[in-house]
């Protein structure tokens, strides 16, 4: 039960955030446009908040419940680099990250972001699927 209510907890805090950013600032929360226009020094003010919730974030988790929550990393950095480059280019080839896309673009009813969260999950249960294939 615990899990459960730290991670409705958390998804309101998303929710929030999102809906507080847009309606406050008209922009999307996705986090690769985010830290894209904080890198070109665009919209500095806000765009540093932001970034600077996210890491403050876990602090914050950390200092409310007296620790961070177990996690357990199964496979090796190279795989991990791997993954995070192909997120990457992943976002700037699709106009946006799951954050962006899932959280907001869903909620108005984007279709662009019916694809693109589509094109996600899909990805990920086929990556999932062929790793474990390949017994990693």
């Amino acid at each position: 039960m615990n899990t459960y209510l730290l991670s409705l907890g958390g998804g309101l805090l998303i929710g929030a955030s999102a809906v507080m950013l847009l309606l406050l600032n008209g922009r999307i929360a996705g986090i690769s446009g985010i830290v894209g226009r904080l890198a070109q020094g665009i919209g500095l003010t806000t765009n540093l908040a932001f970034v600077l919730g996210l890491l403050l974030g876990p602090i914050v988790y950390m200092l409310a419940f007296g620790g961070f929550p177990a996690v357990e990393i199964t496979v090796g950095w190279p795989l991990i680099i791997v993954a995070g480059l192909m997120v990457g280019f992943g976002s700037r080839m699709g106009s946006g990250c799951t954050s962006g896309h899932g959280v907001l673009g869903l909620a108005t009813l984007s279709r662009r972001s019916m694809a693109a969260v589509a094109t996600f999950l899909t990805a990920g249960v086929v990556a999932v699927a062929t790793l474990r294939g390949l017994g990693i």
